[in-house]
């Protein structure tokens, strides 16, 4: 645990603040590790300290066994309050934040016994460990280019894009925004780095005769929103993300001719799913 943080840290004194320690305790454990490995673990990086290829080693395996102890802990813990069984689910954020918190909630009141872990996928993390813990897993349809055989996908919802715009904007009155009226607009980015979601908003604009000016990048939707409120610029963002974020200072208009739109699955493994799986997906594709 001590050399594993001063190797996350960058330094003796760093670590003995994070663990409670003096900086002479730590020094004192990371030598005596060295005598015991016979070999060194830190070395001398200008005025400050740098892990070898054997403490970076030592240090990750320290990881691992910590990770190991706090899962046998924490299902030593379920056992205690009776429960037994355990579902995996990976999703993407905005599908996390309005889609799956419902969902769990609703699940756990009929399934006390299993216990949700809930873990953020980028891609599809389940193609790269199809037999791995993840139970299923929620994606757009861009992510299942390539799928493994062994897994599925369910499709779920169509989550067509919405227009935001500032309140004072000539369209911000209409009750729907021709995609093609933004052309020459100021844009905000709404997706950084890029991914699926800008990679949907530029087909839509392309398909619409134009490519969007972009005067702002911006790490997620909340930021973007907050850009557009600003008045530095228009964006579009999926319906289902904007009900996970504030849109006060905005107008949010559906968009036509075209619609962009993502498709939303989940996958799960190609077999027969057991009862408590069942169970969550069935209650998954009702709140879709």
């Amino acid at each position: 645990m001590v050399l594993r943080s001063v190797v996350e840290t960058g330094s003796i004194k760093a670590a003995a603040v994070h663990l409670g320690y003096t900086p002479s305790a730590v020094s004192q454990h990371v030598a005596a590790l060295q005598r015991e490995t016979g070999t060194a673990l830190l070395e001398r990086h200008g005025r400050g300290i740098r892990p070898t290829a054997a403490g970076r080693l030592l240090a990750e395996h320290a990881r691992r066994v910590q990770a190991d102890l706090a899962a046998a802990e924490t299902a030593l813990n379920d056992l205690r309050r009776g429960v037994s069984e355990r579902l995996v689910v990976r999703y993407f954020s905005s599908a996390g934040a309005a889609l799956v918190p419902p969902v769990v909630a609703r699940f756990r009141e009929r399934f006390p016994g299993v216990r949700v872990e809930l873990r953020v996928g980028k891609g599809l993390a389940m193609a790269a460990d199809p037999d791995g813990a993840a139970d299923a897993e929620i994606v757009l349809a861009a992510d299942l280019a390539g799928m493994p055989p062994g897994l599925r996908a369910v499709p779920l919802l169509e989550d067509p894009f919405v227009a935001v715009l500032p309140p004072d904007h000539p369209l911000a009155g209409n009750a729907t925004v021709e995609l093609g009226a933004l052309r020459g607009e100021p844009w905000v980015d709404n997706e950084w780095p890029p991914g699926n979601c800008r990679e949907a908003m530029l087909r839509g604009c392309g398909a619409a005769g134009f490519t969007p000016d972009f005067v702002v990048e911006a790490h997620d939707y909340a930021a973007a929103v907050a850009f557009v409120a600003a008045g530095l610029g228009v964006t579009l963002v999926p319906g289902l993300a904007l009900r996970a974020i504030s849109t006060e200072g905005v107008v949010c208009r559906p968009v036509e001719r075209p619609t962009p739109t993502r498709q939303v699955y989940v996958v799960v493994k190609d077999q027969p799913p057991r009862p408590e799986l069942a169970a969550f997906l069935e209650l998954l594709r009702e709140m879709a």
